[in-house]
């Protein structure tokens, strides 16, 4: 494994005929964040999907750090509590973090024991973000972090990535909405015909 958290050499990628994006070189060091701009369409999510391995069909290659991704879907079961939610995450990590300092952390105190399903999209959103907190992954792999998230929660945001950076971890997400984080770089992808 290189020393870096995440690197990249001539990946590529087509989809339905189209290419999405190709001959892409990253490299992603501790304390960095990279965001991945661009059009709906113009792949940043399977960008993402590659390097956490979801999505195998490109050309290329990818070396990465373990890695938690944070998706579309939360990776939450609305059928469990928030607190039942990360107490599963806990023991799959086999991390001791204190659930109820984690959810207070991401402004969920006095949700610890709803059920998901009947907290609001911005909750529940709050809840898959509470993952990051409880598995240890030097490497964040975020698509649109900020969906469904008010002002507060785009602070949020802002700084669990900018706590995350400065303990050494590093951050690569897909957004629309510029990231206000310290030592971002920004890489557009466009449309292809």
């Amino acid at each position: 494994m290189s020393e870096f958290l995440l690197t990249t050499a001539d990946l590529s990628c087509e989809r339905d005929g189209r290419m999405l994006f190709s001959d892409l070189h990253i490299t992603l060091s501790a304390g960095e964040c990279l965001q991945v701009m661009g059009p709906n369409g113009s792949g940043k999510s399977t960008l993402l999907r590659c390097v956490a391995g979801l999505f195998p069909d490109f050309d290329g290659t990818v070396d990465a750090q373990p890695a938690l991704y944070l998706g579309h879907k939360l990776g939450i079961s609305l059928l469990l509590s928030a607190e039942e939610n990360l107490r599963w995450y806990q023991g799959l990590a086999g991390q001791a973090a204190p659930v109820a300092e984690v959810l207070e952390r991401v402004g969920m105190a006095g949700y610890e024991r709803v059920v998901c399903q009947r907290l609001s999209a911005g909750q529940q959103r709050r809840v898959g973000l509470a993952r990051l907190l409880i598995c240890n992954s030097p490497l964040w792999l975020l698509d649109e972090p900020l969906t469904a998230l008010d002002e507060a929660g785009h602070r949020l945001v802002t700084g669990l990535i900018t706590d995350h950076l400065a303990s050494g971890g590093g951050a690569f997400c897909a957004t629309h909405l510029p990231l206000s984080v310290p030592q971002a770089g920004t890489l557009e992808l466009g449309m292809s015909n």
